[in-house]
């Protein structure tokens, strides 16, 4: 393998295993790019990004500026880095063009879909929510659209009845770290053809919204079951009930008896009627309260069949 100087921009805990790979293969990081400190946590005081945590934490030179556009400084410092690529990993700010076209090999972007499917801040969730059958992660060389750019390489994971959003967050992480290693190095050996992305299936994945956790029970359950799937561990999925928001950790298909409306509990499982099917809660949460089986949650709080819930 090539060792090469690089820049790493990332913000989010998928990013920290691409990170962690370029160091043990080797690669010589010149400066790592990562967003600004957030406030969080209880005392909602600013909190370093994960990768700002690992990249101080092996001594790596952190920048934190907070735009890249219209900032000539910042431009020209990333140019004198003297770089032969860039990786980018969720790292939340557009890279202008001059700074797309400093690095020798350009710059490769790991994105959590096959792209063109799912552009954009959260393709993971989007898929489970869709329904996909598959997802996995592209390595594109980035210009200066929205996930545009030609792909590199491409590797496909299944989607099952079974995948959540946390899993598959933490496998297509490894996954990209991987590819990466393996893309820089084709790249740096000339053994790699980019591919333009083709027209068709094109698709965006918006950043999520927490009102999107909500339930409606009018929807199909089948709908609903993807939602508890993608959507926790944020926003969280949840439905009011008597004025208090119960958070749904956990749920699987059922069977709907005839006649019942959307919302009515059904039996002592505390399966719930949808507008197509029942969805059965196996998991939920009251605010400020431990995660409980539907048989813990059901002793504490007794929901009889027939209750209509929010």
């Amino acid at each position: 393998m090539t060792r090469l100087r690089l820049a790493f921009m990332g913000t989010p805990e998928f990013a920290v295993p691409t990170l962690k790979a370029l160091l043990a293969a080797g690669h010589l990081i010149g400066a790592v790019y990562t967003q600004p400190p957030r406030p969080a946590g209880r005392g909602y005081q600013p909190q370093p990004s994960p990768v700002q945590v690992f990249a101080e934490a092996h001594g790596l030179t952190v920048l934190v500026p907070a735009s890249l556009r219209g900032d000539e400084a910042v431009q020209a410092e990333f140019s004198a880095l003297g770089l032969d690529a860039v990786v980018v990993v969720a790292y939340g700010l557009m890279l202008p063009k001059r700074m797309l076209a400093a690095p020798r090999l350009g710059c490769l972007n790991v994105h959590a879909s096959l792209l063109p499917r799912w552009r954009g801040a959260a393709p993971i969730q989007r898929a489970i929510l869709a329904g996909d059958r598959r997802t996995g992660v592209s390595i594109m060389l980035m210009d200066e659209g929205l996930d545009t750019g030609p792909v590199v390489l491409a590797r496909m994971v299944p989607i099952t009845l079974k995948t959540t959003a946390e899993g598959l967050h933490d496998e297509l992480a490894r996954l990209g770290a991987d590819l990466v290693l393996e893309a820089l190095d084709g790249l740096a050996a000339g053994r790699l053809d980019p591919r333009p992305q083709p027209s068709e299936g094109v698709t965006y994945a918006p950043k999520l919204d927490r009102d999107e956790g909500r339930i409606e029970w009018a929807k199909p359950a089948a709908t609903l079951e993807r939602m508890v799937r993608a959507l926790n561990p944020w926003p969280g999925v949840w439905f009011s009930h008597q004025g208090e928001a119960i958070k749904v950790l956990a749920a699987e298909l059922a069977g709907r008896p005839a006649g019942a409306q959307p919302g009515t509990v059904l039996d002592e499982r505390l399966t719930v009627a949808c507008g197509e099917g029942a969805l059965r809660l196996l998991k939920v949460q009251r605010a400020g309260r431990q995660a409980l089986s539907a048989g813990e949650f059901l002793r504490g709080r007794p929901l009889a069949p027939g209750t209509m819930l929010g």
